[in-house]
């Protein structure tokens, strides 16, 4: 496998920032309740929290959060307002969250990977109050957005400075979406050609790539590719399952042909891969138990 394969899931790409960018920020999304989870360099990071009908602190739901994507560089959490929504509607607390971004607080990918993980462990933290069951909380994201996920389930340390690290910030189940796993060469192939990969990254690339850390017990995880994707090769996510299912995890790999990055975003081509891609996430949360029925998709 050539190196250059690996460039297009670090820099993203210009189309996943023009998608990206198209959404509002601040988020305004209305019904969502809105908590700050993190204070980063000033920056009061939030989260926005999606309650299914009748909810009750005193109810243990099962939980996901999720990530929007933009290339570590843009985005608005209002990518997955319509996820959580209809996640909620069939019985689980949906959250999506707001991270550092290289265009708006200037930091590089490792600092959104520890918001990633702080965002999950204050959802662990804080279960009791949002009436969330703190051993099923999973995490989900698309693009750089799934590439955090997937950090946050596979790659241990590079925690918040500070913070309780006797509370797990790793989730118990992940759903991504043409999402960046592999960051770094494979093979023994040198970063040589790429200089302003460490730049990027912030550390050593490998240290925030996800399919350098698979191993043994992982979250058992879904992936949604396009098999058209040039930003984020589909070669990828097949190299990130492979290595997954060799590990003795569970990891479903769901290839849509002609598909390109972003294809899951509502509105995009009417919405299609949207729709699609989320009832078959609905599909794989009910065969973990975290949710009792599936409906179609509004």
């Amino acid at each position: 496998m050539q190196a250059n394969r690996f460039l297009p899931a670090l820099v993203m790409g210009a189309a996943a920032l023009c998608q990206a960018a198209a959404l509002s920020y601040p988020p305004r999304m209305e019904g969502a309740i809105e908590e700050v989870y993190k204070n980063a360099g000033g920056t009061d990071l939030k989260i926005y929290i999606f309650n299914p009908p009748g909810h009750s602190a005193t109810q243990r739901r099962p939980a996901i959060v999720f990530f929007f994507g933009g290339g570590w560089s843009s985005g608005s959490p209002a990518q997955f307002e319509n996820q959580c929504r209809y996640l909620a509607s069939l019985g689980m607390v949906a959250m999506t969250a707001d991270y550092r971004v290289k265009n708006r607080q200037g930091v590089a990918a490792v600092e959104c990977v520890r918001d990633a993980k702080s965002a999950i462990r204050w959802v662990r933290q804080n279960a009791g109050r949002l009436g969330v069951d703190p051993n099923h909380i999973a995490a989900g994201g698309g693009s750089a957005g799934g590439h955090l996920a997937a950090a946050a389930g596979v790659i241990d340390g590079l925690d918040e400075p500070g913070e309780n690290l006797k509370i797990s910030s790793r989730p118990n189940a992940l759903v991504l979406f043409n999402p960046a796993l592999v960051l770094a060469p494979v093979a023994g192939e040198s970063n040589a050609k790429f200089p302003d990969l460490r730049e990027r990254a912030g550390v050593d690339p490998v240290q925030i790539s996800p399919w350098h850390h698979v191993r043994k017990g992982a979250p058992p995880t879904i992936i949604f590719h396009g098999k058209a994707d040039t930003t984020v090769p589909y070669a990828t996510a097949e190299m990130f399952a492979s290595k997954m299912k060799d590990a003795g995890n569970r990891c479903e790999l769901v290839g849509f042909e002609g598909a390109a990055h972003g294809f899951f975003n509502f509105g995009r081509q009417g919405s299609q891969g949207y729709r699609e891609t989320l009832r078959r996430a609905a599909e794989f949360l009910q065969s973990l138990g975290y949710l009792s029925r599936v409906t179609p998709v509004p």
